[in-house]
């Protein structure tokens, strides 16, 4: 079962995460990038398919620039619902902190293939260990490619932007978020914590 290891991972009964369950788009599918401040800040980036969303975790946040080439880990699937998702995961619970939509859209194969889905072009790419793909997002759009580490972790893979019309360089997703987002605002709540307790003690 693709959602096995997410269902086991939580306790939904602490946790506002969607449950494990397997959806898909009527249209076009679709793709959702998530900023989470867990134990360390990543964006969670995430691709549909299969009924599900194939997930990588981005330390450093995804990039317009083509000379940056980001480690994007991959990580569990994610249920179809994931993609609304926003709020708290409690402390004590797997990947506890704040997550907020950064960007979403569609998405669709770079190639062209007329014999095959743009879901099973998509799919034949993930299992050959390199993905191209074209996204329809508000922050992200263009050309983009996931392409495997060799002689690396299994889960290791790089996030690269293609050279086209959407290209910024320098590109930092820090400096495209909402100084009011939920996310920086808990940051800011926990430094401030810190700083309190550090001067108690």
């Amino acid at each position: 079962m693709a959602l096995k290891d997410y269902n086991e991972k939580r306790k939904f009964d602490e946790t506002s995460e969607p449950k494990g369950k397997t959806k898909k788009s009527k249209d076009k599918l679709i793709f959702v990038i998530q900023r989470h401040a867990a134990s360390r800040l990543h964006y969670d980036f995430r691709l549909e398919m299969e009924g599900v969303l194939k997930s990588w975790a981005v330390p450093k946040g995804p990039s317009l620039d083509p000379k940056d080439k980001r480690l994007a880990m991959m990580v569990e699937d994610h249920p179809y619902d994931y993609k609304d998702f926003e709020g708290n995961i409690p402390e004590g619970n797997y990947g506890a902190g704040q997550v907020e939509v950064w960007d979403s859209g569609t998405y669709e194969p770079l190639e062209e293939n007329t014999k095959l889905s743009d879901e099973k072009e998509l799919l034949k790419e993930l299992h050959a260990g390199s993905l191209k793909f074209i996204l329809h997002g508000k922050k992200l759009k263009g050309e983009f490619a996931l392409v495997k580490m060799k002689n690396t972790e299994d889960n290791a893979w790089l996030l690269i932007k293609h050279k086209d019309e959407f290209a910024e360089s320098p590109y930092d997703a820090e400096e495209n978020t909402s100084p009011k987002s939920l996310v920086t605002q808990f940051l800011e709540e926990k430094k401030s914590l810190k700083i309190k307790e550090k001067k108690k003690s």
